[in-house]
């Protein structure tokens, strides 16, 4: 009973959309309305009884809206001109797409039908041919807009206030950046130097991007989401690419990069630092931009979308990267590679707001891989300063027991490096490398990484130098060689930041070790010759004595000028640890020669021959000290 009155029910509305549809179109549409207002009156079954009322053989009704249609669209797909250049007609065609949309969709659960298939095969040939002109109007519009901003940038060029190649940043406010938000102008130039990197490119006219959303909302609705999105990502994409060239970094392999020589290769490494700001800045967030408002309500097909458009351009870049992270390990390339892993470093936040959807995903895992792999260049580096001053060979001595270069060449390398100590303490942090403890204070054991790093080169470099110091024959000039150098390192070290990672206690310790090596000296080189000023036993024959001090005098007089002939050319290239090294020397010396002489003079066995027997007053005496350590020139040796 109750399924004879809810037929009776279908019957009826389909009466009232019969009578009241003036075309099949109108009736439809009562259908569809009935449908809405009550679950009873399923679109199906109320569809299904009018093809068996209407057409026995068959979609009467769908034949004539697919015939309708077919002479709607035909007419705009065989245009030889752009549909999009009048509103009209574009409007029109939108219309017509549409209504096959919605024919398609509504007849779709009838397909099982032979009639209605055949009827869907067609619709479905002639939604092919819609959305292959759409998409042709898609890409036309999208290179309109791109032409009127190459003519805008063009005009801005020819008068002289855009150049790509200019570090001059005034422009930056101008020629359509939207800034916090507040669009200056639709259509503006890139890849324009900036420092302030607050800005959005708006590439294409806002009526342009309404009207490119209009033909993706109906390629999405038709199932055509791939092909809109290849449409759409290969201009754009074309257009990033050009705009990243223009900011001169070249496109490379990670085989020609590596290749490259390294004076080029430090300009490419600027040229794609400037590049890889704007592009992650400005450009990815801009391309971001443009995709959600084209895509607006397709999530998904604006993510495919933007990656497709940014993927090759941010491979580019994460490859260059590459190439420098696995490149040659040679100290001189650290501030460069370090000028790399900061740049990635501080991008890696705008990695994770542009990139943030399934797709980019890989994107932003690679370049968080290529960052770690950075930082193991740099760790990498720091192992091959370690083999550099390990292999130093200790071949010919240092004139004058000066500074050697291995010295001057680590500590200045060192106190460049600690100027991005910020940077060397998080790559170190992250390492897992362990400094051999025993080679290391064992109160340096809750020291940072970077410390216990800057230390073992320390001791590295101090046990190179012992081992060099050996190639000198006299002891007290290997004294003199490193106190020099014991001298130059903690005045670095005092420098630099390196005073703080080291700490006091490692400084007052190395002060003891020049201080020991200046008192070595001493002893090697003067306590010899304060030993002939040594007095005899006044027990003895006066006259033995006498002999004995005369021998003594002129032993003294040619220990003295060998010293004072031998030293002068030796170096100590502090200028106050020269004076003190001068006055000690003095000190120890004078008080004893001036007694010896003393004694001498009075002594009456001897009697006149004293004066040709003193060669040196003490005045004599402390001139000459006072020559000594100026090297064979009369240099100080200093060096930076």
């Amino acid at each position: 009973m109750a399924e004879n009155g809810e037929e009776k029910l279908l019957a009826v509305a389909r009466h009232i959309a019969k009578t009241l549809g003036q075309n099949d179109t109108m009736a439809d549409d009562i259908l569809q309305i009935f449908s809405n207002f009550d679950g009873r009156f399923s679109r199906e079954k109320l569809s299904e009884k009018m093809v068996d009322d209407n057409n026995p053989r068959g979609c009467a009704a769908l034949e004539r809206a697919v015939n309708s249609l077919d002479r709607q669209i035909s007419q705009y797909v065989a245009l030889d001109h752009p549909i999009w250049a009048h509103t009209a007609d574009s409007s029109a065609f939108l219309d017509a797409i549409d209504d096959l949309i919605r024919t398609m969709r509504d007849w779709e659960p009838m397909a099982a039908e032979k009639s209605v298939s055949a009827c869907l095969v067609r619709a479905d040939d002639l939604m092919h041919q819609a959305m292959f002109r759409v998409g042709d109007e898609f890409r036309s519009l999208m290179d309109r807009g791109a032409e009127s901003f190459e003519l805008n940038r063009s005009n801005h060029e020819s008068t002289g206030n855009l150049s790509f190649d200019s570090d001059d940043d005034n422009e930056e406010n101008e020629n359509g950046l939207l800034r916090n938000g507040v669009d200056l102008d639709h259509q503006i130039p890139v890849a324009q130097p900036v420092t302030d990197y607050d800005i959005v490119i708006d590439a294409l006219p806002s009526g342009t991007v309404s009207d490119l959303h209009e033909i993706a909302k109906r390629m999405v609705a038709a199932g055509f989401v791939k092909e809109c999105s290849h449409v759409y990502s290969t201009c754009r994409r074309e257009f990033l690419e050009e705009s990243i060239s223009r900011l001169g970094l070249q496109k490379l392999s990670i085989d020609e990069v590596q290749k490259m020589p390294w004076q080029e290769l430090e300009d490419e490494i600027e040229r794609w630092i400037k590049a890889a700001n704007v592009a992650l800045r400005i450009l990815f967030p801009s391309e971001r931009r443009l995709c959600d408002r084209v895509f607006f309500g397709f999530s998904s097909a604006a993510d495919l979308s933007f990656m497709e458009v940014c993927r090759g351009s941010t491979i580019q870049l994460l490859n260059f990267a590459d190439a420098v992270a696995i490149g040659s390990r040679s100290p001189e390339r650290l501030f460069k590679v370090l000028d790399v892993f900061e740049t990635l470093r501080d991008l890696m936040p705008e990695f994770d707001s542009v990139f943030s959807d399934q797709y980019c995903l890989v994107l932003r895992n690679e370049a968080v891989t290529i960052w770690k792999r950075l930082g193991e260049a740099i760790r990498g580096i720091f192992m091959e300063l370690e083999n550099l001053i390990r292999r130093d060979p200790a071949k010919a001595a240092v004139p004058g027991g000066g500074l050697h270069p291995i010295t001057r060449y680590v500590m200045n390398y060192l106190r460049a490096a600690c100027r991005s100590r910020q940077t060397l303490e998080q790559v170190f942090d992250e390492s897992n490398a362990v400094v051999p403890s025993n080679k290391l204070d064992d109160r340096r054991a809750s020291s940072s990484s970077m410390s216990v790093q800057m230390a073992w080169i320390m001791e590295l470099l101090e046990s190179n130098l012992e081992m060099k110091s050996k190639i000198y024959r006299d002891s007290a000039l290997c004294s003199v060689f490193m106190m020099n150098n014991g001298r130059y390192i903690v005045q670095k070290v005092k420098d630099s930041e390196l005073e703080s990672l080291l700490g006091d206690d490692w400084i007052r310790k190395h002060n003891a070790k020049v201080r020991q090596y200046c008192t070595n000296y001493q002893r090697s080189s003067w306590n010899k010759i304060i030993g002939t000023l040594k007095l005899d036993n006044s027990s003895l024959a006066s006259n033995v004595i006498a002999k004995s001090m005369k021998e003594k005098i002129k032993s003294f007089n040619t220990q003295f000028e060998d010293v004072c002939k031998t030293q002068s050319s030796w170096i100590v290239f502090d200028e106050q640890l020269r004076e003190e090294m001068r006055i000690s020397v003095s000190r120890l010396l004078l008080p004893a020669y001036r007694n010896f002489i003393g004694r001498l003079q009075c002594m009456p066995e001897i009697g006149r021959n004293t004066d040709r027997l003193i060669q040196y007053n003490p005045e004599d005496i402390e001139a000459r000290i006072n020559e000594l350590f100026e090297g064979n020139n009369g240099s100080s040796g200093v060096r930076k």
